[in-house]
């Protein structure tokens, strides 16, 4: 499904009017077989999504509202998760993780569920922080491959490529064929080139997602040029500039990060 234009540019700039724009809890940015569409609403992690019995349920979420203030503070949080998830497309990375971790203050459960925060972190350098936030995720979300590619990613940073490798977070089968040839070529190595070239013909979409993560598998080889070439390269892709999928105002963000002209 063809995502929204994003209207947002990416700036520096925090003083932008905060904006709702609806996101979740999951990996889930791509538009193509995860979630109907890129951004479904953020919903509250209750204790009741993790026991059948509802009485038992009810009675750990009364004492746990009764803790910490009950469901305003809850809200309060998904206020700042989405305020960072703003601040982070604007790039304003470190405004984004400052949202993220007053989230977690709110409500100790999202943290469970914040990979926002663990790309933030990646973009500060934070490379421990954010693998153990992607660890932390794919605990509970055991079939997330772009979880599980960051957490190599922070790791090959800390390292070296061929001992993050070693610690490869094992994930189930991703429904999207771009992401299952991308968790093959980080979890075994491979050429980024045979990836990009086999989706140029495809979806935009999975060209997109192909030729950024074959620049992130150059940047945890520690080959600049090479991943240069290839996010940039999807940053000016259609799928690029026009969607409003998060994963395309990161390749954005990479590229301001790295000063990389677009």
């Amino acid at each position: 499904m063809a995502a929204p234009r994003m209207t947002t540019p990416i700036t520096t700039n925090t003083s932008t009017p905060f904006h709702h724009s609806p996101s979740s809890p999951l990996f889930s940015t791509s538009p193509f077989p995860k979630t109907p569409h890129p951004f479904p609403a953020i919903t509250i992690f209750t204790p009741h999504k993790l026991h059948r019995n509802t009485n038992f349920s009810t009675s750990v979420s009364g004492i746990w509202d009764a803790i910490t203030g009950g469901a305003d503070s809850s809200r309060q949080a998904l206020i700042a998760i989405r305020r960072g998830m703003v601040l982070f497309r604007q790039g304003d990375v470190a405004g984004s993780v400052a949202e993220f971790d007053n989230a977690m203050k709110l409500d100790p459960r999202q943290k469970a569920y914040l990979w926002q925060r663990g790309l933030s972190l990646y973009y500060l350098d934070r490379f421990e922080e954010g693998a153990e936030q992607f660890r932390i995720d794919v605990a509970q979300n055991p079939n997330d491959t772009e979880e599980s590619i960051w957490c190599f990613l922070c790791e090959a940073q800390l390292y070296g490529a061929a001992e993050a490798r070693k610690k490869f977070l094992k994930v189930g089968r991703d429904p999207r064929p771009v992401m299952r040839e991308a968790y093959n070529m980080f979890r075994d190595g491979g050429d980024p080139e045979k990836l990009v070239d086999a989706f140029s013909k495809g979806r935009e979409s999975e060209y997109f997602y192909a030729s950024l993560y074959a620049g992130l598998y150059y940047e945890s080889q520690n080959e600049a040029d090479k991943a240069k070439v290839h996010i940039v390269a999807s940053c000016k892709s259609p799928y690029g500039q026009r969607s409003d999928d998060y994963m395309a105002s990161l390749a954005k963000v990479h590229c301001l990060c790295r000063n990389w002209e677009l």
